[in-house]
């Protein structure tokens, strides 16, 4: 299971299958699907000489040229379409939609088509996000689609597109899977029932598909591992999304002071760029590492005597050389990407920042703990989103404990001019992901055994002080391939259909072919992602398959952005 695969393969359709010169246009939604696995040398290579949006009617007139639309079957796009072809700019029209097509929309369009000018409808199931070969989201924006109603329910608008975008994505990897739902979240539950429905409802579409008996689809809640989203990550990749934000594949640095015009904006891919390919999972230090070797390769090509020691070399060096940046844009990139990646590292005291961060999260050391908190939030120089950030984990582990300092940490916040909002966001997590709404001990805290067995981890040592941390997700899934069942992850994650036959665990040696899909309601996160691409490669020999999404990809702001306007105290 490759999810950027399967949209490159229609990708690939929707370029090629159509011969001569041709346009292709897109829609609001479809655009940022196509980008993220596709470039423009490559559309180009196939004829595509232009590229536009179909609500753009400023286009000219241009009878001699193919036209094709690439397009989501909602209302907006079909309006669109039936504007286009009222009034044909093109020759002949090829249509294709990401998704399942209704009946009605196909009768409108034809009804419409007077000129006769469309030549092909097909349905080409690229409806998600594809952003690593694990790794997808449906792309839930709060502002577009809010994922909340009231409290823990759907928000009708992002159930239907979760379930549209889960729908196409089985579609794309030909699975109907069995469905196991977290057992104490209704929306996971919700989510699956009109999954269900939809494969029942289109049989047509879903029949033939692989065996329940080898496809696993389980729908988690973000609810129950909210701390992973709120930690600083050190990995490239998660790095760049936590600190600057990726936005379908592209970074903007464009705020950054004196940046040069050819790295405003940036385009990272895993096929079309090597060195970052190699250093998605790199950690911070590693990476220095690693862009200072990249940086020497090249530096080597240009028969260069420049000394570089420090990232603050590497920029000097990329910007005293024209002819350098000309040969090697692909370093200019990474080095400027890695530069200002530094800068807010230091300027953020996230070293320090993270420590804590990784001791709340992994530790159970509450004096210590509280302790170091105080004195932070007492300090100027870190952020009130830090503080605020340390002061939630806090609150998400200490909550049951006696002579837990909540209220007083909010009030510190408060005496230090953190915002009422931003304090308020506290009580906040707590409403949403608190004790009582949890379904897991994530913090190995809520009985003798669970703090055996947390004592005793911290004391194995680990291989660096900031990525302590392990997801829950991970942990479960560890669990569950090892065929351990000490955590009773089948009574957590009941079957949707209580007559389906579980996947064969628990014998020592663990679980053998099975396509495993995890979902996750309320964001994944590039800590998760990582951790899934590992499990894939140490169960290669037992033919495992994890793929991993969920409504959007969080870092810590998005995350509580999201929370704010649902489940705001």
């Amino acid at each position: 299971m490759d999810v950027l695969k399967a949209v490159q393969f229609y990708t690939n359709r929707i370029a090629s299958d159509i011969s001569g010169m041709k346009v292709l246009l897109l829609d609001r939604e479809t655009t940022p699907i196509i980008s993220l696995v596709s470039t423009q040398s490559f559309l180009l290579s196939k004829e595509t000489y232009l590229v536009d949006r179909i609500e753009n009617d400023k286009r000219d007139v241009m009878r001699h040229l193919k036209c094709v639309c690439f397009l989501r079957p909602t209302d907006s796009s079909i309006q669109a379409l039936i504007d286009e072809l009222r009034n044909p700019k093109y020759g002949d029209y090829y249509i294709y939609f990401s998704n399942i097509l209704k009946k009605s929309m196909i009768e409108m369009l034809a009804e419409n088509d007077e000129s006769e000018v469309v030549r092909e409808i097909q349905e080409f199931f690229a409806d998600f996000y594809a952003i690593t070969p694990v790794l997808f989201h449906i792309g839930l924006v709060p502002s577009v689609h809010p994922l909340f109603a009231e409290g823990h329910s759907w928000n009708p608008g992002a159930l239907n597109r979760t379930v549209q975008g889960l729908g196409a994505l089985l579609l794309s990897l030909k699975r109907r899977p069995n469905i196991r739902y977290e057992r104490n979240s209704a929306m996971a539950q919700k989510l699956g029932q009109e999954l269900a429905y939809l494969m029942s409802h289109e049989s047509n579409l879903f029949s033939g598909k692989a065996s329940d008996t080898k496809t696993q689809l389980f729908i988690l809640d973000r609810k129950n591992d909210p701390v992973t989203p709120l930690l600083t990550q050190w990995t490239y990749h998660a790095l760049l999304n936590d600190l600057i934000g990726i936005t379908n594949g592209r970074v903007d640095l464009s705020y950054v002071p004196d940046i040069r015009p050819e790295v405003k904006e940036v385009m990272l891919s895993l096929d079309q760029d090597t060195f970052f390919k190699q250093s998605q999972y790199l950690n911070f230090g590693d990476l220095g590492v690693s862009i200072k070797e990249f940086v020497d390769t090249y530096q080597a090509k240009t028969q260069s005597r420049h000394q570089i020691e420090s990232i603050s070399d590497m920029k000097r060096f990329v910007e005293a050389y024209p002819e350098f940046r000309k040969l090697s844009g692909n370093v200019t990139k990474h080095v400027t990407l890695v530069g200002e990646l530094s800068r807010i590292v230091s300027e953020r005291h996230l070293l320090e920042v993270s420590e804590l961060e990784q001791s709340l999260a992994c530790n159970e050391q509450h004096n210590n703990d509280l302790k170091i908190l105080r004195a932070m939030i007492s300090q100027s120089k870190y952020t009130a989103e830090n503080k605020v950030r340390c002061v939630i984990i806090y609150a998400l582990r200490y909550e049951r404990m006696q002579g837990n300092a909540t209220a007083e940490l909010k009030q510190l916040l408060t005496s230090n001019g953190v915002d009422a909002d931003q304090v308020s966001m506290v009580d906040v997590m707590l409403r949403y992901a608190g004790a009582r709404e949890r379904q897991s001990d994530i913090f190995q805290n809520e009985n003798l055994f669970s703090r055996g067995r947390n004592m005793f981890k911290g004391l194995q040592g680990v291989e660096n002080v900031y990525t302590q941390h392990t997801p829950a997700l991970a942990e479960m899934l560890e669990d569950m391939l090892r065929g351990r069942q000490g955590l009773h992850w089948q009574e957590r994650l009941p079957n949707l259909d209580p007559k389906a036959r579980p996947p064969q665990i628990g014998n020592e040696s663990g679980m053998f072919n099975q396509d495993i899909i995890v979902f996750v309601i309320g964001g994944v996160t590039m800590e998760e992602e990582m951790a899934v691409a590992k499990l894939n490669a140490k169960y290669e020999s037992q033919n495992i398959n994890l793929l991993l999404g969920g409504t959007s990809i969080h870092n810590s702001a998005s995350l509580l952005s999201e929370l704010s306007t649902t489940f705001f105290p």
